[in-house]
């Protein structure tokens, strides 16, 4: 039975206008995606504060609205406790992957596996990554249209395919730099409208100690039991959302990935880091799990009935007048849709950069990958949308456990040994990804996963087996990658420089093609103006009074920008300071200046990065 609409005629309205601002402003901003780098990763211009608010968007959008109203409804706080298991990850993504991929100027995991392991473990992760990346479009695309059901009252079908088109519209339009400036608007809206409708609830009830106490002592604690119960245990938890899915979507989401090769430079990765999992993240913990605690407060007091799956529904409906009731809702689907951009531009890239242009076109120009871009970001969200009926049963949460704890653990125990263990070598990380998947695969049948699961399961029945087949793939595909490691002979350091950790520096060198100058100076301002005689080199010429005063030279490589800060790095771009100019003014080629889109006389700032 279809059921009745929520919303009223003006909640709708509301949200028809968020769609049409969302897709024109995708639409607005794909005019700066001429090329494939800017299509995939926004031209690599961005601030830091842009990306981290861009990646909140991402990240609330993964786990939505929907599904931690769902848990936070039946389990309390502790539905908060998946993200606060990530703060281990962050030493190896700022201090180990990212100068890795940035320096070595890497554009893909897969293009990492072969750079570090060989052509054929470059295939064997695309792959996995391609599988995880796709069955992620179609969970994201599932929760967008259960989340328009007791909504619009559609079919979740219908509401998965609405939104799959206006997603794809402006991520064919503008790819990565669509992503971003949409994702920054939609991550902004989500935290005031999670955040806004658990302080209301709160409010409602008489304050936050009315609100405590309307819930049940088992709704109070930050993280569940460690082994009870089954479905939402502390160790079932965090084996699977703390070491797999989080290791995968910080190491291995090439969505993810992409959005760090967006930022400007490795200082920025490392405010951006450091907002987005010490602020932002914890805001966003409460912006999705508020619904669910505020419903069974609502539920307990008998103003509201509802169950679980539409706690957040039901509790937006009762607290917000209409028109904010709209604004909410559509906040629901900017934490669905910012996700489901993301994904659908990394399966093109991964397509494009790891299939297609070197296994099917090898030598052809810009503009024809960037055409195949866009079509196959047009077929990532076809393939995504007909898994939808294949996934719809069950909870989302569990769809989403039991999909990430069986695909993740090969390929991010294999990225993990490849960055941190020097000795870990081709045959090793073949054997992991290749024999981790199998073992994997394996305990879904009848009776290995009876004979194999238990063992990893902490005493929890068959129903934990969706969260701790994560920790029984981490153990077994990290057993095979060692044991075969120590087996083999490992490889000459001179072939993996610059790839693992302990060789930044020389990642840096490589990066610069020269010796670093690792000389202290400041930002320099200036005006730019163009010299054609720069052509579509990245040269610029620099006045020596600003050269002294950022400690640089012929050689090094800088960064310049607008100097409007509210534009996050829009109008940017990275050049090689090529010589002194004559006056005081900063002189660029005809490429750095349509790229980075200054006009003659431009207020500029250079920043010196190695």
């Amino acid at each position: 039975m279809t059921p009745q609409a929520a919303g009223t005629n003006t909640d709708y309205v509301i949200m028809l206008a968020y769609f049409v601002l969302v897709v024109g402003f995708g639409l607005y901003f794909g005019r700066y995606a001429s090329s494939t780098k800017d299509f995939f990763f926004g031209g690599q211009r961005f601030s830091w504060w842009l990306i981290a608010f861009s990646a909140v968007a991402t990240l609330v959008g993964s786990y939505s609205f929907i599904k931690y109203s769902e848990v936070g409804y039946q389990y309390g706080v502790s539905s908060m406790q998946s993200y606060l298991n990530d703060w281990f990850w962050a030493p190896i993504l700022l201090l180990v992957w990212l100068p890795i991929i940035y320096y070595q100027r890497i554009q893909s995991v897969p293009e990492y596996f072969e750079r570090r392991f060989g052509r054929a473990a470059r295939i064997t992760a695309t792959v996995f990554i391609q599988l995880y990346l796709i069955g992620y479009v179609g969970v994201n695309l599932l929760t967008l249209g259960r989340a328009m059901h007791p909504v619009l009252g559609w079919h979740e079908f219908t509401g998965a395919s609405v939104a799959c088109v206006l997603v794809t519209l402006y991520v064919l339009a503008g790819g990565q730099t669509s992503v971003i400036m949409t994702d920054l608007a939609q991550g902004v809206i989500l935290l005031v409208a999670g955040l806004g409708l658990f302080f209301a609830g709160v409010l409602h009830v008489g304050g936050f100690v009315d609100f405590w106490s309307l819930l049940p002592e088992t709704h109070r604690y930050a993280f569940s039991e460690f082994n009870h119960p089954d479905k939402f245990s502390f160790i079932g938890i965090y084996v699977q959302d703390g070491l797999a899915n989080n290791g995968a979507f910080l190491l291995m989401n090439q969505g993810m990935m992409m959005r760090f090769l967006a930022l400007r430079g490795m200082k920025d990765a490392r405010k951006m880091v450091t907002l987005w999992l010490l602020v932002l993240s914890p805001l966003a913990a409460i912006a999705v799990s508020g619904g669910g605690w505020a419903a069974w407060a609502l539920n307990v007091r008998g103003e509201i009935d509802t169950t679980a799956q539409n706690a957040f529904v039901a509790a937006s409906r009762f607290l917000c007048s209409p028109g904010v009731f709209g604004f909410v809702l559509a906040a629901l689907m900017a934490a669905l849709m910012s996700t489901a951009d993301t994904l659908i531009n990394a399966v093109s890239a991964i397509f494009v950069n790891d299939m297609y242009r070197p296994y099917v076109a090898k030598e052809r120009d810009d503009k024809h990958y960037l055409l195949v871009a866009r079509i196959s970001s047009l077929c990532a969200a076809g393939i995504g949308l007909a898994l939808v009926p294949v996934m719809a049963g069950g909870t989302i949460y569990a769809a989403h456990a039991k999909f990430t704890a069986a695909v993740t653990p090969p390929i991010v125990v294999a990225i993990v040994l490849g960055v941190m263990w020097r000795r870990f070598n081709p045959a090793a990380a073949l054997a992991t990804m290749i024999g981790g998947g199998a073992v994997v695969a394996l305990s879904f049948f009848k009776p290995f996963d009876s004979w194999l699961l238990p063992y990893f399961s902490f005493g929890m029945g068959p129903d934990s087996y969706a969260f701790t087949r994560a920790f029984f793939g981490l153990v077994c595909s990290g057993a095979i990658g060692v044991t075969v490691a120590l087996l083999t002979r490992p490889q000459p350091y001179a072939k993996i420089v610059g790839l693992v950790n302990g060789s930044q520096l020389d990642a840096m060198r490589v990066f610069k093609g020269g010796e670093l100058n690792r000389r202290g100076g400041s930002v320099a301002y200036a005006n730019v103006a163009c010299d054609a005689s720069l052509g579509d080199t990245e040269r610029i010429l620099v006045p020596e009074t600003l050269l002294k005063n950022m400690a640089a030279g012929p050689g090094d490589i800088a960064y310049i920008c607008d100097r409007r800060w509210w534009l996050g790095g829009l109008r940017s771009a990275h050049v090689k300071i090529g010589g002194i100019s004559q006056d005081e003014k900063v002189y660029v080629g005809t490429a750095v200046m349509a790229g980075a889109h200054f006009s003659e006389n431009d207020a500029v700032y250079l920043d010196k990065i190695c």
